[in-house]
């Protein structure tokens, strides 16, 4: 036998390709935005069609990785900058939910678009939840109209069980309470919620994430300076939306209050109860009168 030692083959000069699953994907949405954007024109207003071209692109586009930039467009017709403005630099749409109808038929038909989505790819779930909590802290950076927009579908989107209630921490940032777009978006929000449900449905969703009615009235006022300035003109903006009764009111103020800040609120509301309950006073003499 040779003692001369065997020399391994070698593939000198031999250059190999790196296998696609090990390469580090470089994060780059120009590209899927032009193909959401080219599909979304071409749908154009026809929501039937919209969701269909989204089904179908799940399958060739990377929904899981561009699920923030899917949201953006479907929401505002493009990339959104922090604070809620559009990105210049890259293309948008003229067909998205801020450019539609402001009405609840329409907001409605949207919401069938984003249910049947994340019915498709059940992955984009926590993204869309993720998406609504961002739009939420961006709502001083949108037109009046587009928030009302985004207030009723965000509504139908709770009733319907799209999202979890405590996307609603969100409203509670500082500056959105102080400057009252807060208020005002959670009235909106409130009606179109009821609209779809009931105060029972809300009630019940508002208890499972710890935020009851009564929590939203008076707790969290309390823990927010400027809601607790506010109190009383939220309730009211609420009472005339129809989305706190007057029998609601008049409970909260006689026996359902919390020990936090109470002798705050119920100095705050004492003329408003008062007015509610001379109200009442009148409407009772009035049917009595009708029966003599």
């Amino acid at each position: 036998m040779s003692n001369q030692k065997i020399q391994k083959p070698t593939l000198t000069g031999q250059r190999f390709k790196t296998r696609k699953r090990d390469e580090k994907k470089v994060f780059d949405p120009t590209q899927f935005q032009e193909t959401i954007v080219q599909g979304l024109n071409q749908t154009g207003s026809d929501l039937d069609a919209v969701a269909k071209f989204l089904d179908a692109s799940g399958a060739k586009l990377d929904y899981r990785r561009y699920a923030e930039t899917l949201f953006d467009i479907l929401v505002a017709g493009g990339m959104l900058a922090p604070g809620g403005t559009l990105s210049d630099d890259l293309t948008r749409t003229e067909f998205c939910l801020f450019t539609a109808q402001e009405d609840l038929e329409t907001m409605q038909a949207y919401a069938q678009v984003f249910n049947k989505l994340i019915r498709r790819y059940k992955y984009l779930e926590k993204g869309f939840e993720e998406e609504i909590k961002k739009l939420l802290l961006f709502l001083k950076g949108f037109t009046e109209s587009e928030r009302n927009k985004l207030a009723m579908l965000t509504g139908i989107l709770l009733a319907n069980g799209n999202i979890s209630a405590s996307i609603l921490n969100s409203l509670y940032n500082e500056n959105l309470v102080k400057e009252g777009v807060s208020a005002a978006f959670a009235v909106k929000l409130f009606k179109s919620w009821i609209h779809e449900k009931d105060i029972n449905s809300v009630a019940g969703s508002l208890r499972k994430v710890g935020m009851d009615n009564r929590l939203l009235m008076q707790e969290y006022c309390y823990d927010n300076i400027h809601f607790m300035n506010s109190f009383q003109k939220i309730v009211v903006l609420l009472y005339k939306a129809d989305v706190l009764s007057e029998e609601a009111i008049l409970k909260w103020y006689t026996e359902a209050h919390v020990a936090k800040g109470r002798s705050v609120f119920l100095e705050q509301m004492k003329k408003f109860v008062e007015w509610l309950k001379n109200a009442e006073e009148e409407s009772e003499s009035e049917e009595d009168e009708a029966a003599d």
